[in-house]
This record gives structure tokens, sequence and C-alpha cells, in this order.
């Protein structure tokens, strides 16, 4: 017995002399230089942080999508999460969204948007920077609040998805009956 004990510690030695780390190989510093890149390269347009203290603030929500939107005179730069918004938002439908508070108050190229949204997906975001773009123009010229508020920009969507219940599958997809 005392034979087999001695066989197994000594199994159990090896075994952790074998699961030593093996020996970490450092790449050259050539090689690293190589491999990283610069971050001016992330983005062909470069877009700058405007100063944020004088701006007119509002929050534009809509699903599950949050935004924060800085609103100041400006030429009609739209900047979302410091990406131009024809690059945040490629669809034309989507650019047409955000385009609307302006439009219907007819003050495009009057000012510049910098938007920080997070949260759902694309068209959610989209329509919580609208609200978010209503919310800021209206602070900034009070008489646009009628345009506003009668194409429903300044109301928010209170929509959203519906939670899964006991018993379903999903929120309202119930089991599939089976008779037999």
């Amino acid at each position: 017995m005392a034979a087999e004990a001695k066989k197994t510690t000594a199994k159990k030695a090896a075994t952790t002399v074998k699961k030593a780390a093996p020996a970490v190989k450092k790449a050259p510093a050539a090689v690293k230089k190589a491999t990283t890149k610069p971050a001016a390269a992330k983005s062909a347009v470069a877009v700058s942080t405007p100063k944020l203290d004088k701006a007119i603030y509002a929050t534009g929500k809509r699903k599950d999508s949050v935004a924060r939107v800085y609103l100041m005179p400006g030429k009609g730069n739209i900047v979302i999460n410091d990406r131009p918004m024809a690059e945040y938002f490629r669809r034309p439908v989507l650019q047409m969204i955000l385009n609307q508070p302006f439009a219907v108050t007819k003050r495009e190229g009057a000012y510049d948007a910098f938007v920080m949204v997070m949260g759902g997906g694309l068209s959610g975001q989209a329509g919580a920077v609208k609200h978010g773009l209503s919310k800021a123009l209206e602070k900034s010229e009070p008489d646009l609040r009628a345009a506003l508020k009668a194409a429903g920009f300044l109301t928010r969507d209170s929509r959203v998805v519906e939670r899964k219940h006991y018993g379903f599958r999903k929120a309202r997809r119930s089991t599939q009956f089976s008779k037999r």
C-alpha cells in the first residue's frame, strides 16, 4: 500500500511539472510597430469636438435609445458619436428623419448639433436624435413650439418591446398545442 501511495505522488509531481507554463516568446519591436495602426487612420473625416459650454442641451428617447443633444448656432453640421451624420446613419431614410425638425421649422443650415447616442438599434437611435433635436430647437427658439408640436416631434414615442410573460415562449407566443 505504501508503494502505491509513492507511485501516485510521483505521478502527481510529474504532471505538475508537465503543466508548467510554456515560455512566452516576445515579438521584435519592428513587428509590433508594423501591426499598430495610427488613431487618425480609423476615420477618413476628422471631426473636432466643439466647446459645449454655451450649447443648448436636450435629451431625446425612443425605444431603448437615449440621445444627448447639444445644439449651437452654426452651418448645419450634425456629428453623432464623433462621426459625421452620413457616416453614422448610412441609410438615407434615417438621415431624412434627423433633418425633419430643421425642415419643419425652416432652419436648415442654421444650427450645428453634437450628439451622443447609445442603446437600441439604428432606427431607435434616429428617432431618439430627432426627439432630442426637436426639444433643443424648442429651447433655443420657444416660438417654434407650435410647428414642432403639430408635427408630433415633441412627443416621446412610448412604444417599447413587451416583456416576456411567464408560461409563454415569447411575449405573446404560446407553446404549441398537442392533442395527442
